[in-house]
């Protein structure tokens, strides 16, 4: 209970003898009760102000980076779809949901990816944002869509939020089922450049004899 100064009316703290405005006497004060305001509706309000700025800077960085970067050509276009339908019809339809419904395809590094020094890349991906930037090497070096497809497959691996040992291990794994094989592909630059990563990247694929020592492809 506070008192209310019959005087001036300003509510003064319970214990107080005199009226911080006027100085009267408060022995005749009126008593009175300030309502609190429920803590509920108060955090509730605070809690959907802050969701709305974090989607407001969510939003704001994932347009950013699509707006600082091209999105590739009708040819390009054409390209990744070959490479796509291949990767569906040998069965990879699971692994490349992702890339079919929901990855923003660009030709060149938006903001983030030139921020950040890398080594000649066929393609690159920004997880959790689902955007795939596609080098021109993309286009340039493989010998067909199957090349093509395997660089997506791996590409699609990052997608999920693999890392590079486990996307590299994935291709290797299961190139057979896509068609890339050492017998068709072996001189090709694509394959030579994935293998040599492959074997930086999952060693445990070229060591088979228990003691360390590379001794060729586990997976042959």
């Amino acid at each position: 209970m506070n008192k209310k100064c019959s005087t001036c009316g300003v509510v003064n703290f319970p214990d107080a003898p005199i009226c911080l405005r006027c100085k009267s006497e408060l022995s005749d004060a009126e008593n009175f009760t300030i309502a609190k305001a429920p803590n509920g509706p108060r955090l509730l309000a605070r809690a959907l102000i802050c969701l709305s700025v974090c989607v407001a800077v969510v939003l704001g960085f994932y347009l950013s980076l699509m707006a600082s970067a091209k999105s590739l050509s009708a040819d390009q276009r054409s390209e990744v779809r070959k490479a796509i339908a291949i990767l569906n019809e040998r069965g990879f339809s699971n692994d490349i949901f992702l890339l079919t419904h929901f990855t923003v395809l660009r030709g060149e590094d938006n903001w983030l990816n030139a921020s950040v020094a890398k080594e000649n890349a066929y393609a690159a991906t920004n997880f959790p944002f689902e955007i795939m930037t596609l080098y021109p090497d993309f286009f340039t070096y493989p010998e067909d869509e199957i090349e093509r497809a395997a660089i997506l497959l791996h590409e699609s691996r990052h997608l999920r939020g693999e890392d590079e040992h486990d996307a590299y291990r994935f291709v290797w794994e299961h190139r057979k089922q896509l068609g890339w094989t050492r017998e068709q592909y072996g001189d090709s630059v694509v394959w030579r450049n994935i293998r040599k990563q492959t074997r930086e990247n999952v060693p445990e694929l070229f060591v088979c004899d228990g003691n360390d020592i590379e001794v060729g492809d586990c997976t042959e």
